[in-house]
């Protein structure tokens, strides 16, 4: 009994083992699971370093993932948006959206003293059904940051604070990037690294009082970090999304 429930236990690890995959090319993508796992280091130029992301496992809707990074100069730059994008969750009006449910349990392996980096959701809103993200497709942008580290500040300016939304309390940030608008959530305290919401709630305070179209489609949702400088390794627990009409 005993050697047959190891050889079990041995075999769950090699597969896990097996599956892991690691990218660290500038745009390199990855199939993972409902999702597709990229390194996306935009503004790796501005700086000196480097960054590799891992997928660890997929289990349905939800997916294991690390990001180890290391940059150096302009402090003031993003160098990278690693992140998981949902493959399906999206296409839908605002106006039909009734629930959005999310868990993303995440935690800093390591990190350096006086990192600058975000932990942030990255959702997309345009005119049309579908579009690329940070393209002309795109209308608005809406990032909830569950952590911001190293006194960094999202696009725009601080228009409110003491925002109740899903549970917590936020500071509201807005302004124009390139050909959309940015709308940011940044947690007014501390970090959140075990977020349990439902994310409509985001978007029906968006339409309700920031102006946004209930007739605007969700286009994209990606989860993960944006670091500036300094080094750490990133580790999602489990992540998963869904989109309910």
């Amino acid at each position: 009994m005993f050697k047959t429930l190891l050889a079990v236990v041995f075999v769950s690890v090699l597969t896990l083992v097996r599956s892991a995959q690691t990218i660290s090319g500038q745009y390199d993508c990855i199939p993972a699971g409902a999702y597709t796992l990229c390194q996306n280091l935009w503004g790796e130029f501005a700086g000196v370093g480097s960054q590799n992301s891992t997928l660890i496992s997929t289990n349905g809707n939800a997916a294991t993932w690390q990001t180890n990074w290391t940059w150096a100069n302009a402090p003031n730059n993003v160098k990278s948006y690693a992140n998981l994008l949902h493959n399906t969750a999206k296409g839908m009006q605002l106006g039909s959206i009734t629930t959005a449910p999310t868990a993303w349990n995440w935690t800093y392996v390591t990190e350096s003293q006086g990192i600058r980096a975000d932990v942030s959701y990255d959702i997309w809103f345009g005119k049309a059904q579908s579009g690329t993200a940070a393209t002309s497709a795109s209308s608005y942008e809406i990032m909830i940051w569950l952590s911001g580290q190293g006194g960094i500040q999202p696009v725009g300016s601080q228009i409110l604070s003491g925002l109740n939304i899903a549970g917590h309390t936020w500071n509201l940030w807005t302004g124009p990037n390139a050909n959309w608008q940015v709308f940011s959530f940044v947690i007014s305290s501390g970090e959140v690294r075990n977020f349990d919401a439902d994310l409509n709630e985001f978007f029906q305070y968006l339409i309700q009082s920031q102006g946004v179209a209930s007739t605007q489609y969700l286009q994209a949702i990606q989860v993960g970090t944006e670091p500036f400088v300094g080094s750490a390794s990133l580790l999602t627990e489990s992540f998963a999304v869904s989109v309910n009409t």
